[in-house]
């Protein structure tokens, strides 16, 4: 009976100092594409947009495709892809920029990051509608972003409102 309790106590020891660990990460990836979402809405502008594109509102996926090292820290500069979605426009909405910036909630900041979307634009037929861009990024702005997401936001811009139709707070997806 003393050696029964012996070994048990030895096997659970020995699965207790177990080096396999089967747990699989909880943070964001230290390889591969970074990629950030944001929900957009006009409401999220400063200040908010009033008026017929008040309801305008969408979905941006932003995905950086930078060089990174084993920490996770980005080594250079590289591009960024966005996928865009929007809706609630009036019909015939033209999108004529769309940027990320830097700025937390209810701040606004200069053009960061350009899609190089320009003033010919892309037109909301029926009010909806979906871009995708793609742009480069350097290294310090995909570090920065990267580690501050919550700091910058993406945007749309129309002709009625140039300062901005619908914003959203970027946020770390992967």
């Amino acid at each position: 009976m003393k050696r029964a309790a012996i070994l048990m106590m030895a096997l659970a020891l020995a699965a207790a100092c177990d080096d396999n660990n089967n747990n699989t990460p909880t943070g964001p990836s230290t390889t591969g594409p970074i990629v950030f979402t944001s929900s957009l809405s006009a409401l999220n502008e400063v200040p908010a947009v009033t008026g017929a594109e008040a309801g305008g509102r969408g979905t941006a996926t932003i995905t950086f495709n930078v060089p990174r090292d084993s920490t996770g820290a980005v080594t250079g500069g590289g591009n960024v892809t966005f996928a865009v979605q929007l809706s609630g426009f009036p019909s015939g909405t033209s999108i004529v920029a769309a940027h990320i910036h830097p700025g937390a909630a209810g701040s606004n900041g200069g053009v960061l990051v350009s899609t190089g979307l320009t003033a010919g634009g892309f037109l909301l037929n029926d009010g909806t509608g979906n871009l995708s861009l793609t742009a480069t990024i350097s290294q310090a702005d995909a570090q920065s972003i990267m580690t501050t997401p919550a700091n910058y936001y993406f945007n749309v811009h129309t002709p009625a409102n140039g300062a901005g139709a619908a914003r959203g707070q970027l946020s770390r997806t992967q």
